[in-house]
Formats: C-alpha cells, structure tokens, sequence
C-alpha cells in the first residue's frame, strides 16, 4: 500500500474519530505537495468543512494533529488555506520500501479458481495476406489487455477468430491456379503467408487489368456512360465470376475446391505462427469462420422462430433494433449466404459452450464500433449472458510517415519485415555505440533482438490506444526520451551495479538500514515504486497499456536523475549504500515487472 492510501485510511479514521461522521476514500483527496511548499503529500479539507464545522485551517490543523497523536505516519505538518502539508516520518518510507522488496511479484495479483474468467479475442487475421503493421498493433494490444486481466487476478483465455473463408480466399485460390506453376512455399523458400499473399495482389492486378478493358469495350459497344460501364465491368470481369464459382463450389463442399483450399490455408498457418513467434504472442484457442459462420445461421433461426428477428419477403433475415436506438441490421442474405455478424454471433455460441466466459473483450480497430454495439444487443437478446456488457476494445489506426497502407496493391507495412528491420537498426546502433564488445556475436544478436522488438512494442503501446498514431521505426529505436531501449539500458544499469556489487562481496541486506537518513528524492523515487499495484490496478479498469508503459519510463527517468545526483557503491555510509542497492535493485524489479505485463524483455547487459 503507498504512502497515500495510508493517509487516506488514517483521514477517514480522524473525521470518524473528531467529528463523529464517516467519510468515504472517495471524499478524500491526497495530492503531492507543491514545490513551493512543505511536505510530501497535501491533504485537502474542503470536502469536510460540512462536518467539522470549522474554518478549513482549523480543520486542517485538527486532522494533523490527530494524525501525529494516533498514527506514525508524520513528522510535521503546515496548513495553507484548505490544504494540510503533511511530511512523512523517515520509517514510513523505508517500510513502504520494504513492503515491496518482500514480494517478488510485487502489484501482481494471482487468479484462483474462483476468479471471474475473461476471454480476449484479438489477431482475427485473413488467410488470403501475410500479417501487417496494423495486425502488429493488434496482437501486441490484444496480449498486454490480456495480460493486464491476468495480473488483476482474473483467469484469462486468449483467442482468436481466423477469417479463412469468403471471397478473399478463393481470389488467392484462382490466381495461384492460373499463374503459380505448382509453387510451394518449398520450392519458393517464401513463408506460406507471403506466397499466398503474392497471389492475393496479382489476382488483383490481373483483375483490374479486366476491368479497365471491358469498361472502354462496354463505353465503345454498347454505348452505355462510364459510371455503369465500370459497375458492369466490375461485375462481369472473368476472373471475378470464376472466383464467385469458386465460392459457390467452396459452399457446396467441391472435393477439389476444399483439398485446394485447406492446402493453402495450412501454408498460411506456418507463417502465420512464425510470425507470432516473432512478436512474443499466443492464443489458449483459435476459432475459424469456417467452423463457426453455419453456427451462426442457426442460432439466428432460432432467433427468428422466437420472435427476435424477421424475414422479408425477399427471404433475408434482419433484426430490428430501431427500439435500442440502431436501424435494422442484415443477419441472413436473401440466398442464405451470412455475413460478418452471422459469424460472430456463431463464434459466440461455441465460445460459450468452450468456456463459463464472465467477460468477453473485443480487441478489433474502432472502425467496427458500430459493428459491436449491434452485436452486444443481438448476443443479449439470444441469451448470452456476458452479452449486454461484452467490451470492444477500441483501438486507433497506425499509419507511417508516408500514408496509409492497401493491402490489395501489395504497398502494406509487412510484420516480418518490420520485425526484422527494427532487429537489424538495434544492432547497427549497438555496433555504433562501440559498447559490449566483450559479447559473443551470439550474444550481441540476442541483446540486439530483445531491444528491437522492445523498441516496436513499447512505441505502439505508449500511445493511447484510443487515438491514431504515426509510427517512426527510427524515433522508437533511440536510447534517449521515451523509448523502450531507454528503459530497457536503465534495467541493464541497475543489473550491472548489482552484478558490481556482488564482485566486491557487498550483499544486498535482507533487512533494510532502520536508520537512514532519506533525501527529497530517495523518498519520491519509494514512493513511486510503490505506486506501481495502483496503476497495475488503474491499468485493469481502463484496459490501457499506455498506463502502464509510461509509469515504467517515469520511474526510470526519476531513477536516472536519482543516479546522477547520488553515490551507489562508492557510498563510504554503509547504510545508505546498502539502502541505494535495494531500492536500485526494486526499481529494477518493478520495471522488468510491467514491462513483462507489455511483452517486452528486459536484457541483462547493453
């Protein structure tokens, strides 16, 4: 517990005490202490004047005094106004730190059996193109969401949903018939994603090619305007029919059609997983629309032999929901054929059968919010009972310096590249450096892996992950500012004085110093490692990231500054050494331990 949440605890007992009135921890207001005064930590009074009856002096002053006769928890106090300054007692401080030292997994609490289950759905991936920039941004956020649910002490389940029918598939299928020559992923040496991707854009190509050409055929023919020509062309292009009739054939269990079909998918798969390998994520289950879109038609029969949806005369199925406040949302075409809603609400029902899901989190970009308040009231409405409070974790797009990113004109920021980009830029800047040439290549290779994936991750999890960002693989790779590398050399630092220390025989004590006289700053950086369960537990509330990852660059900055003003080993005081090693060695601890929440690892040396 940090020093505030023990002010806030004793104010509530001196209000009860004094004026005979409960407060609640809400009422209460801790808030650091202004530079211009002093104190640690500024109590505010005005909330209480109701009770106490007094000026906000005189209540401040009853309070503090209080606090002196009953507590341990001050030394002084000064009141200005409505704020009671309050300093901390010396004892106060160590025993917060020591509170810390003790548990080795610190701010993390530990699901049971009992604990609330939660499943996190993200990646959702199309088995037509390899993973990119925006899947990275997704499958980092999914796993530290799921992380952070974790640490708060709930069983979590990580899924995801594969998009490995449809269209987008068969356009791969037909194009690698027609133009891939029997190329395999053995035979190509590309990853099976990418192969299959190649294809997905010279469909594409070839296809717009059609289109260009039967438009001005139709123009010239038939004499119609260009805006129906192009629709017609769209329509009509051969390669867009045949890959309609590879669909239908798909549906209707063609043997040819599958065999292709699950081939290639299984190609995907592979790379799909080394790519996964790469960023450091997972899933519990992986679910795939193939097996989940007849799910969903069913359940929506059911939904409409209950009343809860209706069929036009066209014979398509929709649900209503003008009453919630939405329009009428298409559940069933008019041929039978589902859409995108179908499936989920499919995916539901085997997740439920799977899993006693408690809370189901969405990790899926905020173009589809309106997409997940239609399936929240759809899901309710079938019975599901973590329906009406499923959460769409709605994230921002990313985008580089030169624009967007199209996936059918193969101009997409892939995720191997970029991975392997930000390996190679951590060691060109560690050969730079001219730093750790002791290191085996081995071992340089490994640091530099470790700080380029921390440089990727930490950058696209700082930001909130409700706003659209611009990522800059040159900027997320400095070792100074806010940045992954700084944090993760301010951890090799705090490791290599405790690596020192341990040469020189200098132990760390298993017992701090009872007697130490604490600086301003020995204080504050205490004080911000204990905050460190306040945002794990902030951090669960919002499903933010961004909390977490900027309390870890804070706490090194303020560890740096403390660095550079104060001596470690070469402290002639053996008590204020031993009590720097320990509170170096707990920062150390608590960054390794958020960043861990994040996915980023934390090397030994630099």
């Amino acid at each position: 517990m940090n020093i505030a949440s023990l002010i806030t605890e004793a104010a509530i007992q001196a209000i009860s005490a004094l004026y005979g009135a409960e407060v609640s921890a809400q009422q209460v207001q801790v808030q650091k202490t202004r530079p211009e005064f002093e104190g640690h930590l500024t109590l505010v009074t005005f909330p209480f004047l109701r009770i106490s009856r007094k000026k906000p002096e005189d209540t401040g002053r009853d309070i503090a005094e209080w606090m002196l006769q009953h507590t341990e928890l001050l030394t002084g106090y000064n009141v200005v106004k409505g704020f009671l300054n309050m300093t901390i007692a010396p004892a106060k401080w160590l025993q917060l730190l020591a509170e810390v030292d003790a548990d080795n997994h610190y701010g993390l609490i530990h699901p049971t059996e009992s604990s609330p289950l939660v499943m996190i759905e993200y990646s959702s991936p199309n088995t037509n193109k390899p993973l990119h920039l925006g899947h990275v941004r997704n499958n980092l956020l999914g796993w530290a969401v799921a992380q952070i649910a974790e640490a708060n002490g709930n069983r979590v389940v990580k899924t995801n949903i594969v998009n490995d029918r449809g269209i987008h598939i068969c356009k791969s299928m037909l194009a690698w018939l027609k133009w891939g020559n029997g190329e395999t992923p053995q035979s190509s040496g590309k990853k099976g994603d990418h192969l299959i991707g190649d294809y997905y854009v010279a469909f594409d190509k070839h296809y717009r090619q059609e289109v260009c050409e039967l438009k001005e055929r139709l123009m010239k023919e038939e004499g119609i305007d260009e805006e129906t020509a192009t629709t017609r062309a769209k329509n009509e292009a051969p390669l867009i029919v045949e890959a309609h009739d590879m669909l239908v054939k798909w549906e209707q269990n063609d043997p040819e059609v599958r065999a292709l079909w699950r081939k290639m998918n299984e190609w995907v798969y592979a790379g799909f997983d080394e790519t996964y390998k790469a960023l450091g994520v997972s899933f519990d289950k992986i679910y795939y629309e193939s097996d989940t879109y007849l799910e969903g038609k069913e359940k929506v029969e059911e939904g409409l032999a209950k009343g809860i949806f209706y069929r036009r005369p066209d014979n398509s199925v929709w649900a209503d929901l003008t009453t919630d406040g939405l329009d009428e949302k298409l559940l069933l075409r008019s041929d039978g054929t589902s859409v995108y809603m179908t499936q989920d609400i499919g995916t539901a029902k085997l997740r439920f059968q799977d899993f006693p899901i408690d809370k189901m989190i969405y990790v899926v970009g905020n173009e589809q919010n309106y997409h997940f308040q239609v399936l929240s009231i759809l899901l309710d409405k079938l019975g599901f009972e973590w329906g009406k409070s499923l959460v769409h974790f709605s994230y921002g797009m990313v985008e580089l310096p030169n624009g967007k990113m199209k996936s059918r004109e193969g101009t997409v920021v892939d995720a191997d590249d970029l991975v392997a980009g930000m390996v190679a830029q951590a060691r060109m800047t560690m050969d730079e450096s001219g730093k750790k040439t002791d290191m085996t290549e081995e071992e340089k290779q490994e640091v530099a892996r470790i700080v380029g994936m921390g440089a990727l991750k930490y950058f696209l999890l700082k930001v909130d992950a409700r706003k659209n960002m611009l990522f800059n693989p040159e900027e997320s790779i400095d070792f100074n500012g806010n940045t992954g590398p700084f944090i993760q050399y301010t951890y090799a630092r705090i490791r290599s004085i405790l690596r020192k220390a341990a040469e020189k025989g200098i132990s760390i004590p298993a017992l701090l110093p009872s007697e130490v006289n604490l600086s301003t700053k020995e204080e504050e950086l205490i004080q911000r490692v204990a905050e460190f369960a306040d945002v794990v537990r902030t951090a669960g509330q919002d499903y933010s990231p961004s909390v977490i990852a900027n309390y870890c660059y804070d706490l090194v900055k303020e560890y740096n500054q403390f660095y550079h003003d104060f001596s470690i080993l070469s402290e002639e005081d053996a008590a204020k050494r031993d009590f720097r090693l320990v509170l170096s060695a707990n920062v150390a601890k608590v960054v390794r331990l958020g960043m861990g929440i994040l996915g980023i690892e934390m090397p030994e040396r630099m």
